[in-house]
């Protein structure tokens, strides 16, 4: 049986309509790679839970359910399992962002997206994205 593994991304998205993106570090699987913010679901977790845990452990922001909306998901098979991944967007957080784990952020603008190297299972965002972001 494939084990189903369940992961949650958010694009942030700023008051230019940039998305924040965030380059994996060292040491971590896809290091060097842009990817959306985000993480595994914990047992006991909504994904709404889980984004709102990630982005404070991982960008030290603070942001409610009420201000996450479902855009897109994505499937993508790796050796021993499977991954699926919604992604949320967000335009409202408090606090300021600072990256917790050394990683470099950036906000790029939708069209620009696909300049960046990102992991397998966040390229299907990048349509979407472009669609609903000037």
């Amino acid at each position: 049986m494939t084990e189903i593994k369940l992961v949650v991304a958010c694009a942030l998205i700023d008051i230019d309509g940039r998305v924040l993106l965030q380059q994996r570090p060292e040491g971590k699987e896809h290091a060097g790679l842009w990817e959306f913010p985000g993480g595994k679901v914990e047992a006991g977790e909504t994904t709404d839970q889980a984004l709102i845990r990630e982005l404070k452990e991982e960008l030290n922001i603070d942001t409610a359910a009420n201000c996450l909306a479902p855009l897109s998901f994505s499937t993508y098979d790796y050796d021993g399992g499977h991954l699926l991944m919604p992604l949320f967007i967000c335009r409202r957080w408090k606090g300021i962002m600072q990256p917790m784990e050394g990683q470099r952020t950036k906000w790029v603008k939708a069209k620009n997206l696909k300049d960046y190297k990102m992991p397998p299972a966040d390229i299907p965002f990048i349509p979407p994205l472009i669609e609903i972001l000037p």
